[in-house]
């Protein structure tokens, strides 16, 4: 049964051949309260070369908000909590509440398979022209799992329909990882919408509340983090051009 289980990832044809992917990136969000000065939190995260963006908080002035992301997720039990439980993060409050972990995953369409899986999240996040972010989960309730796919299909459809239209015109892209039993609260989903300004973001959840799907196929969504980043870090070759070193909130 062990070698005839297929767990993984599929995408769209490229070059006439069929994709298929086991690689995946898992992607993380943690917040922290009582924060006075985040430039040395930014400093500490590049000096040991974390792949991360660090947030502002926009609903905390005390917050901020760390992303990060590895494709062995055993980076974010090793590597990272031992950086997290030293200075000068060991001096804020953890905030598990807004804890959100999820990894990529393909639909079956994409025509870059690796891109999409494992480039494509870490290029969005940390263009720097694209600071502001609003990261939530969601669940979708027991009967949207239980409609058939031909039903499911038109009502996703409905919901991609407006996040295309938003990407397209260049306000708002988005990052969406599968949490199914990563999360404490049985959440679904993590998404994280992000863009250059903060309205656009805003309608775009607004827009998708009028779906069919979140109406009437959404028991759950949330807790929404709202953050700016100030610093983005990537030591990827191919995301080179979007490394920005330590930054202080007082950058815009």
């Amino acid at each position: 049964m062990r070698g005839t289980l297929d767990i993984s990832e599929k995408g769209g044809l490229k070059n006439g051949q069929p994709q298929t992917s086991n690689r995946r990136l898992f992607m993380q969000l943690l917040a922290f309260g009582e924060c006075d000065e985040a430039g040395p939190l930014a400093q500490a995260l590049h000096v040991a070369g974390i792949p991360s963006v660090l947030y502002l908080d926009a609903n905390d002035i005390h917050g901020v908000g760390l992303l990060t992301w590895s494709e062995d997720p055993n980076f974010f039990v090793t590597n990272l909590r031992d950086f997290l439980l030293k200075r000068p993060f060991d001096a804020l409050t953890f905030k598990s509440e807004y804890t959100m972990l999820g990894r990529t995953y393909a639909l079956g369409y994409e025509p870059d398979l690796e891109d999409w899986l494992l480039v494509k999240p870490r290029r969005t996040v940390t263009n720097p022209e694209w600071p502001w972010a609003v990261w939530y989960p969601l669940r979708r309730t027991g009967a949207f799992m239980s409609l058939p796919p031909e039903e499911q299909a038109p009502i996703l459809g409905e919901h991609g329909k407006i996040g295309r239209a938003f990407g397209e015109a260049g306000l708002a892209q988005d990052v969406r990882l599968a949490c199914f039993g990563l999360d404490k609260n049985d959440n679904d989903f993590v998404i994280g919408l992000i863009g250059a300004e903060l309205t656009p973001l805003s309608v775009c959840v607004q827009f998708m509340r009028k779906t069919r799907q979140t109406s009437q196929y959404m028991q759950s969504m949330g807790p929404f983090f709202v953050g700016k980043a100030i610093a983005q870090f990537t030591p990827d070759p191919d995301l080179a051009l979007n490394e920005k070193g330590p930054a202080h909130p007082e950058r815009g």
